[in-house]
This record gives C-alpha cells, sequence and structure tokens, in this order.
C-alpha cells in the first residue's frame, strides 16, 4: 500500500467519525480493519515520513541561507544595496501618514582609497568590517544600516523624527566611526562624510531619496561637521570625481 491508498484509507475512517454510518457489527468489522491498516502503513512509512521531513527541514534551511546571502554584504554582514531598496520602498509603502517622517542617511569614508591603496585590500576589509559594526552599535533599534557598496554604507531612519534628531544620530555616527582603532600594528582613523535626505520634504520614492542623499554627502565633505542635509540649490545629481573636499581632506592630514 502506498502513501496515496493511505490517504484512502484515512480520507474513509475520517468520513465514516463524522457520519458515523451504518453503526452496526459488519460496519465497526471494516472500520477496525482499515484501522489495523493504516496502523500498519504508518509503522511502515515512518522511517520514509521522518526521513522526508529531515529533507524538507534541510531544503528549508538551505533557502533562508540563499536567501540571506542574496540579502547580505558577504564582507560585512550588512544587508545589501538591494535589501536596503527593498526595506526603504516597504517602509515608503507602509507610512501610515504623509506627514510621517522618514530619514536616509548617505555614507562615504573619507581617504579610505588612499589607506587601501597604501596598506593593502586586507587592512581595507578589516577596516570595512570594523566601520560596519560601529555604525549597527550606534543606530537605534529599528534603524538600518546597510553597505551600499565599496566604500559607502546606508542608514534608514524612520519613524517620528525631527532634522535635529537627525543631524545628532549622523553626529553620532560620524563620531563611532571616526574613533581611532588598531589593525595588527597599524592605528588608522578614517572620518565619514554623512549627506542626509528626509521624506517627504526632499523626495517621497526610494530613488529620489537615495539620490539626494548621495548628493549632499558630496557637499558634506566640504563642511567641518562632516555633514549635510539636501538642498536642491547647492546640491546636483552627478558627482564629479575631480571635485576635492577640503575639509575632509585637512582633517585626514591631521590625523
Amino acid at each position: 500500500m502506498d502513501a496515496g491508498d493511505l490517504q484512502t484509507l484515512l480520507a474513509a475512517i475520517a468520513w465514516r467519525l463524522r457520519t458515523r454510518a451504518d453503526d452496526n457489527a459488519l460496519a465497526c468489522s471494516a472500520l477496525r480493519e482499515i484501522v489495523r491498516e493504516c496502523a500498519q502503513d504508518l509503522q511502515r512509512l515512518g522511517p520514509e515520513a521522518q526521513s522526508l521531513g529531515q529533507a524538507l527541514a534541510q531544503s528549508e534551511d538551505n533557502e533562508r541561507r540563499e536567501r540571506r546571502r542574496a540579502e547580505h554584504d558577504s564582507l560585512t554582514a550588512l544587508p545589501n544595496r538591494s535589501r536596503f531598496d527593498s526595506q526603504l520602498s516597504d517602509q515608503l509603502e507602509s507610512r501610515s501618514r504623509p506627514s510621517r517622517s522618514l530619514a536616509v542617511l548617505f555614507l562615504d569614508l573619507d581617504q579610505f582609497k588612499a589607506i587601501n591603496d597604501r596598506h593593502g585590500h586586507a587592512v581595507g576589509d578589516a577596516l570595512l568590517r570594523v566601520v560596519a559594526l560601529r555604525l549597527q552599535r550606534a543606530v537605534r533599534v529599528g534603524d538600518v544600516v546597510c553597505r551600499l557598496g565599496g566604500d559607502e554604507f546606508g542608514c534608514l531612519v524612520s519613524g517620528p523624527i525631527e532634522r535635529r534628531a537627525v543631524a545628532r544620530l549622523a553626529g553620532k555616527l560620524i563620531a563611532a566611526v571616526a574613533a581611532p582603532f588598531r589593525i595588527g600594528r597599524l592605528e588608522l582613523s578614517v572620518r565619514p562624510s554623512v549627506g542626509i535626505a528626509m521624506c517627504p520634504t526632499d523626495g517621497d520614492s526610494a530613488s529620489v531619496l537615495l539620490q539626494r542623499a548621495d548628493a549632499a554627502m558630496f557637499r558634506a565633505k566640504q563642511q567641518p561637521s562632516g555633514m549635510a542635509f539636501y538642498e536642491p540649490v547647492a546640491d546636483v545629481p552627478n558627482r564629479s570625481p575631480a571635485a576635492v573636499a577640503p575639509a575632509a581632506l585637512t582633517w585626514a592630514a591631521a590625523h
């Protein structure tokens, strides 16, 4: 008897129990026979069912791991750009009130390329892992930190929050990342520049908010504070690689 037959027998038992049909000796005898056959088949199929359950659980575990790998950065274990875009879009769609604020912070590590070129990719990778850990520890519960790519990170801040609170958080992130740290015998320091775009003031779509936070970040490199809110007149979406950030270079030289 295969699994299909067993299902048929179980269905018959369920029907008889529901309807109590033909409550006589013959019916009871038939029902007992059905129960015996089901019991035998269940006993026979027990190991197979257990093996199938284990295989199913393993498959689900593999699927979860693959999904995590697809949504997380392999170096820092932070959510990646794809996951960040998805969470940002979800937050925008679930805003209960049009006036409910949301902020996107775009962080870029000043002078990271110089450190990476001078000390090698192993040191650069270690630096990125330290930065990721410090950012995770500095944000509020519920905020999202991701690695957008290279030496760029993103932070999604949602809930009732004002510009002053966002500025305080950005200052906290800058201070956390800028603290000196050691990698082997090296003592290094980097400072992030943080561009900020607010929703709904600066946009109400994921692509626009990220673009404008990115533009503000480029201007933040020229600010002693290391941060800048998006300003339509001052910020342009296309960054020029030839542009120099005097404030960032001065800070790096002093450290």
